[in-house]
């Protein structure tokens, strides 16, 4: 899988600490061709990056349609 890893500030991790379990979801999820399809879509095709996590999200049952 993906080794990518969340990163935020501190304060908003205390502000939000429910934002722990739900990025701890993401966990082994996400392959490394897939980050590099979504950053393909992302970086050359023009996406947004909020567009494309949410369809992503949704394919994998993470996100309600």
């Amino acid at each position: 899988p993906y080794q990518g890893a969340p990163l935020m500030k501190e304060a908003l991790l205390k502000k939000h600490p429910e934002l722990e379990r739900v990025l701890n979801t993401l966990a082994g999820k996400i392959t490394e061709s897939q980050m590099s399809q979504l950053n393909y879509q992302v970086g050359v095709e023009g996406k947004s990056a909020k567009q494309v996590a949410k369809e992503f999200l949704q394919e994998q049952g993470l996100l309600k349609k």
